[in-house]
């Protein structure tokens, strides 16, 4: 099974007039607000995580039986066909793989590609639920504190410079920056295992290798591509959190950190940051 999902915060989320003009033939569309998300609260986040009961559907409906191997990919250097792969795992559905490179590597080999929908006969496969690691928010302060939580954003937006998508700008207090971004090469594919390890070593450094780790970004799309690739750099176990940043500064009790540094402090430990609760 090929499943397109074109899909982006740069251009302007979903892109279905693009899938249609020319897709991975046999390829299905997945919808990231329709088919990888459900809906709530501001609390619960931008991008929650569907229900089992509704995502088990939808696995049948993109026509998935039981048994097959399941190849996603975007045109964002897998940045959200990552959630499909990370949702499709944790339903129970171990064959399953992300297209390195994507469209772009598709056209570079010079394939074809197929114009129109595709709507497949509907699948069998029997989705289960919890395959994977999550956390939620208080999950996630208490990863923070005793062993290392992810921030998968660009810098700026860590820093609290910048916050164009949710309501408060900054970071979980003393959660680590390493954007996603820096998972891809050039031409968009995933940087070789080597690399790969090379810059988590980086951040887990002096961290127990017992410890539990956990990442998040906006709304927990992209930081589904992070537990990836920690995944590909022989890093397993690592928890995501769905809500995200987008849940956490919903909360109005929930601190916040500003500045370069976890705690909110300059490097030099002056107080250029802030880390306090906030009310409304």
């Amino acid at each position: 099974m090929l499943l397109d999902v074109r899909w982006s915060v740069a251009a302007g989320g979903a892109d279905h007039a693009a899938y249609l003009r020319g897709h991975l033939p046999g390829a299905v569309y997945v919808s990231m607000d329709g088919d990888l998300a459900g809906h709530g609260s501001p609390q619960d986040g931008r991008h929650p995580l569907p229900t089992p009961a509704d995502f088990a559907e939808t696995v049948q409906r993109w026509g998935v039986d039981d048994g097959d191997t399941v190849v996603v990919y975007d045109d964002c250097g897998g940045t959200s066909a990552a959630r499909a792969w990370w949702l499709l795992r944790h339903a129970g559905i171990r064959s399953c793989l992300v297209l390195d490179g994507g469209l772009a590597a598709w056209r570079e080999a010079g394939l074809a590609l197929q114009a129109g929908e595709v709507i497949p006969a509907p699948g069998s496969a029997c989705a289960s639920w919890g395959r994977m690691p999550v956390v939620d928010a208080d999950g996630a302060q208490a990863i923070a504190e005793a062993g290392l939580l992810l921030d998968a954003r660009a810098p700026e937006r860590y820093r609290g410079e910048t916050e164009p998508l949710d309501p408060a700008a900054g970071h979980i207090p003393r959660a680590v920056n390493l954007p996603t971004t820096g998972n891809l090469d050039d031409d968009g594919r995933l940087l070789p295992q080597e690399d790969l390890a090379e810059r988590f070593a980086a951040v887990t450094a002096g961290v127990d290798e017992d410890a539990p780790v956990a990442v998040y970004c906006g709304s927990g799309v992209t930081a589904a591509h992070q537990v990836m690739a920690m995944a590909a750099a022989g890093l397993h176990g690592v928890a995501l959190f769905p809500g995200s940043w987008s849940a956490w500064c919903n909360d109005p009790h929930r601190p916040v950190a500003t500045g370069p540094e976890p705690d909110g402090s300059a490097p030099d430990g002056s107080a250029v940051g802030s880390l306090a609760p906030r009310s409304r």
